[in-house]
């Protein structure tokens, strides 16, 4: 028996017919021209289709017909164009050689946000793909809405370099730019960890705690240095308890209703589950707000500071390990040994001084709305209120995630 895997029948030097068709789209189009393409017994060598605002383009690159019997060619060509005008379709057919060049080593993918998306931000940004000495090889839309995101293939320039060149255009064009290699690595990122505050939640929790404290202001301060990095988290976090000396512990409940989610957080954690992710938080912030969300948003793991509390009322102090900016990183650590994952194949989301180590420990890091210091640190950075954006960044559509949540019954956020 012959094992020989069969060889193509076409090579670099040999003739290869580029067949393009364009026009209004409908179904069957795809099926009728391929029908038509069969009764010249021809071979498959690639095909791209792209539909936009009703209009399709379908590219089928085949090999010359079989056989090469004098006229089937001009046959073909003039059957691709009746049955083209049949449908009210244009037909083009070019004749070349071979196929596609291979793509060149170093190969990225480059996730781009907009909200909106301007032509002259795409065209300021695919000029320094190519002065970086890129080429994009592929384009497709991620979404269109709450933001819009499209995703480029890019080849021939190595990922830090082209990361570093696209973050100087994006800050330039207010838009936001994640480059991550291609590669099944992608693919593979099964554990997501993300900080609490402003991150997963729109407040910082001890300020809601302060507010029923009457000391919200002073708190406020020491956070906002904290989180800029001017301040050593443990030391900030230990002044800023202490001001809630005193404070009668039942206020936990009110705090708890008072909480908000980070518009798009449901849709991120819920689309992640479904396709296998472990989710955890980690938090500089309390268990007593933490257990409350692992309950609620169904999460897999969470660490975070535990106020202390004797005879009904906070002591001004925290008990156990505290959760600073290594406790971070440790505790993603600990998250992935539990879950058995390897590091790189994590991700890490977050917006202060504090997430920096567990953001630079993930596989992917990824800044959300972040201080500048964490901006410049990461990975990636994402400026729009939506947090599951992420999700573009890890190749999942809009369309994926609306099919699923229809399947599921589930509402939108």
């Amino acid at each position: 028996m012959n094992t020989t895997p069969p060889q193509p029948r076409t090579a670099d030097d040999e003739r290869t017919l580029l067949v393009k068709v364009f026009g209004k789209d409908r179904p069957g189009i795809t099926t009728g021209l391929f029908a038509t393409l069969a009764g010249f017994d021809v071979d498959v060598i690639d095909i791209e289709q792209v539909v936009t605002r009703g209009r399709i383009t379908l590219c089928a690159l085949v090999t010359p017909p079989a056989g090469g019997a004098p006229g089937a060619e001009g046959a073909l060509r003039a059957t691709v164009h009746r049955w083209a005008e049949g449908l009210k379709l244009q037909a083009e057919i070019i004749s070349g050689t071979g196929d596609n060049r291979p793509r060149a080593e170093g190969r990225s993918h480059v996730t781009v946000l907009g909200h909106p998306l301007t032509a002259s931000a795409v065209s300021a940004l695919t000029a320094r793909v190519t002065e970086s000495g890129g080429n994009i090889d592929r384009v497709f839309r991620l979404a269109k809405y709450p933001v819009t995101a499209v995703e480029l293939a890019v080849s021939g320039v190595a990922t830090e370099k082209l990361r570093a060149a696209l973050a100087v255009e994006a800050a330039a064009q207010r838009m936001d730019v994640a480059v991550v290699s291609a590669g099944l690595e992608r693919r593979a990122k099964r554990l997501v960890v993300m900080d609490v505050d402003s991150t997963l939640i729109q407040d910082e929790v001890i300020e809601l705690f302060a507010a029923h404290a009457g000391c919200e202001a002073e708190v406020a301060e020491v956070t906002a240095a904290a989180m800029r990095g001017e301040l050593d988290f443990a030391e900030s976090l230990r002044a800023r308890v202490k001001l809630l000396a005193g404070l009668d512990a039942g206020v936990v409940e009110k705090v708890r209703t008072e909480v908000r989610l980070t518009p798009g957080a449901r849709t991120l954690i819920r689309t992640l589950q479904r396709l296998g992710y472990q989710v955890g938080i980690v938090s500089g912030g309390f268990t007593q707000v933490t257990d409350y969300l692992v309950e609620l948003l169904g999460l897999d793991f969470a660490a975070a500071n535990t106020l202390e509390v004797e005879n009904g009322r906070f002591t001004g102090r925290v008990t156990g390990e505290i959760v600073d900016r290594a406790g971070k990183a440790r505790w993603l650590t600990r998250f992935a040994e539990q879950a058995k994952v390897p590091l790189e194949q994590t991700v890490a989301i977050g917006d202060g001084a504090n997430d920096l180590d567990m953001l630079n420990a993930a596989g992917l890091g990824v800044a959300f709305n972040a201080k500048p210091v964490v901006r410049e640190a990461a990975d990636t950075a994402v400026n729009v209120p939506f947090l599951d954006t992420v999700l573009y960044l890890l190749g999942i559509t809009r369309d994926e995630v609306e099919a699923a949540d229809e399947l599921h019954g589930t509402a939108e956020e």
